[in-house]
């Protein structure tokens, strides 16, 4: 067992949730053949590197494919081609990413008919959908850093995740050496010790040089293809311009500034609590209170689609259920939402607790 700071953490399954639940790897991610001769390390090692690894200066482009098997979402809420920040759970998609340091980040995310961006540089936010024509702008206090805004869009934010998601129910190995974006890389595989998990194994491509995190891969238990992967398919290392990271909106957009950490006079429901049930990478998520179908942005279609999900019912009541190849979600009737990365029947068997 790997006793490092990374490793106090437990409920694996945040990692199924934070990413968007899973995604198909893309032939491009992986055409290049791999290496034979990287010298050896210990999964010790491995992350060791990347907890330390400072932020490098690079820019690259970014690929994702969902293919969950889920419901048909409508473009904001997911759809292919779309270039909402919230359509990460199905479809092809594409980003640009520049890191010019710690404080200095910018994602671009390329849709059909139009682009948003986030942009981060000292303690300004932008984020910008070209769609809508409007913008946000976050003011951080001195010295604070951006909580995440956006999904696991890269393989550094699916990493950062894994990494506080580690505990002593996971076992982690290396793999054979791979080639990413025509880049040398080692293999870290993480997977759970005990049976009762969606989720087989995530592997995690780490540049040999840099060891910035190259590429995420997610194997449903017994797949042999990953149910998820994001990685870049084009990657350069070196100083970024400093307009990279300004924004000024276009005239005419919608511009709303927020101050991070002020509070929402505007919020007049409760937020849901959150309770866990079960231990490691079984962890189920209950949050009490949610209506899902009266929340967010294109609420009306969200809620179209939760009421075409199929209906279930037992001992602990009645709901609908979401499944995919990695993570279950329950909604029940009482107004309770379970998910987690295992089955149903482990959903249904938290509920009636």
């Amino acid at each position: 067992m790997i006793s490092r700071r990374a490793m106090r953490w437990a409920v694996p399954v945040v990692v199924a949730i934070a990413v968007g639940g899973g995604l198909a790897i893309s032939e491009s991610m992986s055409a290049s053949a791999a290496p034979t001769d990287l010298p050896a390390r210990t999964p010790a090692q491995l992350v060791t590197a990347l907890e330390s690894a400072q932020v490098t200066p690079m820019s690259g482009t970014v690929v994702q494919n969902a293919k969950l098997g889920l419901p048909s979402l409508p473009s904001g809420l997911g759809g292919q081609g779309s270039s909402d920040l919230s359509s990460m759970l199905a479809g092809a998609h594409t980003l640009r990413v520049w890191t010019g340091g710690p404080d200095k980040v910018r994602l671009a995310l390329l849709g059909t008919l139009g682009e948003s961006d986030v942009v981060y540089s000292g303690s300004n936010v932008w984020i910008w959908s070209s769609n809508h024509n409007s913008a946000t702008h976050y003011l951080l206090p001195s010295g604070k850093r951006p909580e995440p805004v956006t999904p696991a869009m890269t393989p550094q934010q699916a990493t950062a995740k894994l990494l506080a998601s580690i505990s002593p129910t996971t076992k982690v190995t290396v793999g054979s050496p791979v080639s990413v974006a025509g880049r040398a890389a080692y293999d870290l595989v993480i997977a759970p010790r005990q049976a009762g998990s969606l989720i087989g194994s995530i592997h995690i491509a780490i540049d040999a040089r840099t060891h910035v995190p190259l590429r995420v891969q997610l194997y449903a238990t017994g797949a042999t293809a990953p149910a998820f992967a994001v990685g870049y398919t084009q990657v350069s290392f070196g100083p970024q311009s400093a307009r990279e990271f300004q924004f000024t909106p276009p005239p005419g957009a919608k511009v709303t500034t927020k101050t991070v950490g002020a509070p929402d006079v505007r919020r007049s429901h409760p937020q849901p609590d959150v309770t866990t049930v079960g231990t490691g990478w079984s962890t189920v998520l209950v949050l009490h209170g949610a209506r899902p179908h009266q929340e967010g942005r294109g609420g009306g279609q969200l809620s179209t689609v939760l009421r075409d999900l199929p209906a279930v019912s037992g001992s602990w009541g009645s709901g609908h259920l979401l499944s995919s190849a990695v993570f279950t979600a329950l909604l029940t009737d009482d107004g309770r939402v379970l998910i987690g990365a295992v089955p149903p029947r482990t959903l249904y068997a938290a509920a009636s607790r």
